[in-house]
């Protein structure tokens, strides 16, 4: 067998440990054209990788593909579920399309089922190759800019007198942080819980993170009962012919309040010497839009975020909730976990949800990675079946899915692992 014809049955998969670290970072640092060194002296001085969660492929002894995983507390429709955040996929360049990522696909989903996590998610480099392993694209996201000279709100904003801001240092706003966080964690799906080990991460402060704008700074809005939210940001100090053309460049709000959140936004639009405010990562239905005086003023340009995979199908199906009965018979097609294939009889009502197996004809034909891109309950299958993606065989079957599976807020994570 000649090495361009080698497939995924070729290729040895195993674990790694923390000494192979560097190795694991030489391999995803040239998948993904960052600097291998910038990531393992970040591990070593902040440790992030779950060396057992990580997958290594071997061309003799050589590392040719990796592909890791972290173990989060995910919210979805129904409270926190296990799931892996699927993170440091790579294959060397000298052996891409060889199966070796296909390999690494079907070893990582085989070991996340094992231990128990139904659901696994992930941020994508491109958008044609997850599918193809029963991912979908379950969320999407937001760059939000506002012009200051627009950064009015409105003046039936919500405005809280006793609330005060206080502008800190992320090292002196941490606990105020993270307890904010924790508080505001259920507010939307696609969250996971951040253990202390993130956070390092999230208020990294070297030149690299800083990208030629001003150290992170925390907008800390407090009120009689302690922290009521945050605002992490940075400003960008730029001048052209002495007039200033500077940037608020903001990475992360959380409130406990919309009165809390209303006094962040004021802030944040007003710094002097600056021309618009721009908001990274916010839900493509973020609240600020409808808070400004004109909402028209407010630039929003989506992107793609989370990616979702049903490891396990019926366990996925039958942890989360639903927002009205239904009883479908799904018809599933799944190359990358076989065990998924089949056909399923989904039925939700007051008094639980079950996913068994079934026989007979089907409801709907779909696809693992439709049902991934449907779990969050803002991507219609409806709109799969009228791209003749996904088969209907009972008229009405794929709007009885949707309606059960809707969700009324978009699913927002905020941060890209």
């Amino acid at each position: 067998m000649t090495d361009s014809a080698r497939d995924h049955t070729a290729w040895t998969v195993r674990g790694t440990t923390a000494d192979e670290f560097p190795e694991v970072a030489r391999v995803v640092g040239e998948a993904l054209l960052v600097p291998a060194e910038d990531m393992v002296e970040r591990e070593r001085r902040d440790p992030l990788a779950e060396h057992e969660r990580t997958l290594v492929a071997l061309d003799g002894d050589r590392v040719v593909g990796t592909a890791a995983s972290y173990a989060f507390s995910l919210t979805v429709p129904g409270g926190p579920r296990p799931a892996a955040g699927v993170t440091g996929v790579g294959v060397w360049p000298t052996h891409r399309r060889r199966g070796v990522l296909t390999a690494l696909m079907r070893r990582q989903l085989a070991d996340i089922r094992a231990r128990g996590e139904n659901l696994a998610v992930l941020w994508a480099s491109e958008g044609g190759i997850y599918g193809r392993f029963g991912y979908g694209l379950s969320s999407r996201e937001a760059r939000l800019t506002v012009p200051r000279a627009h950064g009015v709100l409105r003046p039936d904003a919500p405005r809280d007198p006793s609330a005060a801001v206080d502008l800190l240092t992320p090292e002196q706003a941490r606990p105020a942080l993270a307890d904010v966080y924790r508080r505001t964690l259920a507010d939307r799906n696609g969250r996971f819980a951040r253990a202390d080990k993130w956070w390092p991460h999230l208020l990294r402060d070297d030149e690299r993170a800083r990208g030629g704008a001003g150290h992170l700074l925390a907008a800390v809005v407090s009120g009689p009962g302690g922290p009521q939210g945050y605002a992490l940001y940075r400003v960008r100090n730029t001048w052209e012919l002495d007039v200033p053309r500077g940037q608020v460049l903001v990475s992360e709000v959380a409130s406990t309040t919309p009165a809390a959140r209303v006094a962040l936004y004021e802030h944040l639009l007003s710094r002097d010497l600056t021309v618009e405010t721009v908001f990274h990562d916010v839900p493509v239905d973020d609240v600020l839009p409808d808070l400004l005086a004109d909402r028209r003023q407010a630039a929003v340009e989506p992107f793609d975020a989370l990616w979702t995979r049903l490891v396990d199908l019926p366990g996925a199906l039958a942890e989360r909730s639903y927002a009205a009965p239904v009883d479908v018979v799904l018809a599933v097609t799944d190359r990358t976990a076989p065990w998924n294939a089949g056909t399923w009889r989904l039925v939700a009502r007051d008094e639980g949800v079950r996913c068994t197996p079934a026989a007979g004809a089907a409801d709907l034909t779909v696809d693992a990675s439709h049902l991934g891109a449907a779990y969050f309950g803002r991507r219609p299958l409806a709109g799969f079946v009228a791209a003749g993606l996904v088969a209907e065989h009972t008229p009405g079957a794929a709007r009885s899915l949707d309606t059960a599976l809707y969700e009324p807020l978009e699913p927002h994570c905020g941060v890209d692992f």
